[in-house]
This record gives C-alpha cells, structure tokens and sequence, in this order.
C-alpha cells in the first residue's frame, strides 16, 4: 500500500511541476486510457465468462499493457466499479430531468413506476452493466454510496420522498432507500430468470407495487 502511496504522491509532485500547456495534453490522455480500460471492460463482459475477465486481457482488448493499466486501476474489481459508477451517472443524467418534470410532482406514484420502469430499459440497453448489476459483481462499496440518498441515483428517490412526500431526510430515509434498492435489485435478478417476456413483466409489475408500498404508504 505504502508503495502505491508514494507512486501517486510521485505522479502528483510530477504533475505539479509540469507547465499548464502540457499538463492538458496528459490529462487528456489519461482520461482517453480510462475510457478505454472501462470500454474494453464492457465489451468482454456478457462475452466472455465472468471469471476468464482478467486484467489482462482487460488490457489486451485495449490495446494497452498491463502496466499502464495497473497506473489507474490496481485490479478488476475496481474496473467494474468504474463501470458501474459510469452507467448509473449515465442513467442518472437520462432519468432526472424527466422525474423533476413539474407534471409528476402530484403523482408520486407514477414518479416511482416510471423512474422503475426507465431502470429497467436502461439494464435492456446495456447488457454488460445488466450482467455486473444482477450478477452481484459490484462491490458492497460502490453499492452503498450509490444508494445513499446524498450521492447516488438514490438521490432521485430522496428527491421524491422529502421534496414531494414530506418524508424528512436522516438515516432512516437512507435506510429504506438502501432497502428498497436491495430488494429491487434482488427481484430484477429473479425478473430476469423467468422464462417469457410476460413472466419478467409480472414480476416487474409485482415489484412496483411492493416498493410503492413500501415508500409510499
């Protein structure tokens, strides 16, 4: 750990003494080698058995070596995170807009089903975070802070919960949050195990009632 410590402070002190004009370029490219590490990620996931993704041959999809990866990510784990922490961004920036709208504020109800239902389109769309999501290969970690209500996607419900249902923000509205998000992630995964298209909608639609239950009483 020390190590890797004093390779970062390094890569800083570094950093700092470079020229502004150059300092933009390298930024550049670094965050071009991220993307490509995370994209590479995501091409081999659903493609490639889960346990056969290594860094490696992370790495040789991106054309890189495995030492240049090893400079952002110290090892898979923290690849995936990555790339869930993108697609939920992502889904966060396509969903939020519309669940603001001011159109949905007296139906809160209809706020959850829809924010659900865009969730799950989202997994359809996406089949390399689908398979992170459900097949559990995120960290508890990134998990947690994605469900916080401050921080994460978790903050949509939040926004629901204090702004339009007069619930008050504290632990226990980050505790049901987290549950609700535990549960929903538990009963997608089994949505997806079902045989037919029409089973997987019954159990969605299942879902949405139980959680609407739940956080709206």
């Amino acid at each position: 750990m020390r190590g890797r410590e004093c390779e970062s402070h390094s890569r800083l002190t570094h950093a700092m003494t470079v020229p502004a004009s150059r300092r933009a370029p390298l930024q550049a490219r670094s965050n071009q080698t991220v993307e490509e590490i995370l994209d590479a990620a995501s091409a081999l996931l659903g493609r490639v058995p889960f346990e056969q993704i290594t860094t490696s041959r992370i790495a040789g999809q991106a054309g890189i070596s495995v030492g240049a990866l090893y400079r952002f990510y110290s090892d898979r784990q923290e690849i995936f995170d990555a790339i869930a922490v993108r697609e939920l961004d992502a889904f966060r920036a396509e969903i939020e807009p519309a669940f603001t709208a001011r159109q949905l504020i007296f139906s809160p109800r209809k706020s959850l089903g829809r924010v659900l239902d865009a969730y799950v389109s989202f997994l359809e769309s996406r089949p390399h975070f689908r398979e992170l999501a459900l097949g559990k290969h995120i960290s508890e970690w990134t998990r947690e802070s994605q469900s916080d209500p401050q921080t994460g996607p978790g903050g949509l419900l939040g926004d629901l919960l204090v702004k339009k249902c007069g619930w008050k923000p504290g632990k226990r509205l980050q505790l049901r949050i987290r549950i609700a998000a535990e549960a929903g992630d538990r009963v997608i995964a089994f949505a997806y195990r079902q045989e037919s298209a029409e089973a997987r909608h019954a159990v969605l639609k299942e879902l949405k009632e139980m959680l609407t239950g739940y956080l709206l009483p």
